[in-house]
């Protein structure tokens, strides 16, 4: 790869927009779920499961099911993408907003 395409590959990845929403984690084995918001919805997953096989989950009670269920019990559902206009200084507010509706809907724990 030359300078030119390595310059423009990293500007490219610069600019590229991250998907912003709500997921769901949910364990099969004792119907538990959990919800959560994420800037970066496309990576989330991966870093949240990598916290659980560490045992540094920030949730106890997520980590303490994961412990008890193991890794093949858990599925990652993404819940909703917020559309990509969305302005930073809103996005915020709106995954906070969003975040409470699932929470009652789904009657699930936070994460």
């Amino acid at each position: 790869m030359d300078t030119i395409d390595r310059k423009a590959a990293i500007a490219a990845y610069k600019e590229r927009k991250t998907p912003a929403g709500i997921f769901a984690v949910r364990c099969s084995a004792t119907g538990q779920v959990w919800v959560g918001r994420s800037r970066h919805l496309d990576t989330q997953q991966n870093g949240l499961w990598f916290t659980l096989r560490l045992g540094s989950g920030m949730n106890r009670s997520l980590q303490a099911a994961w412990n008890a269920c193991g890794e093949a019990a858990f599925t990652f559902e993404e819940l909703e993408r917020l559309p990509e206009e969305t302005l930073a200084y809103v996005l915020q507010a709106t995954l906070k907003e969003r975040l409470v509706h699932w929470k009652a809907e789904l009657d699930a724990a936070l994460i």
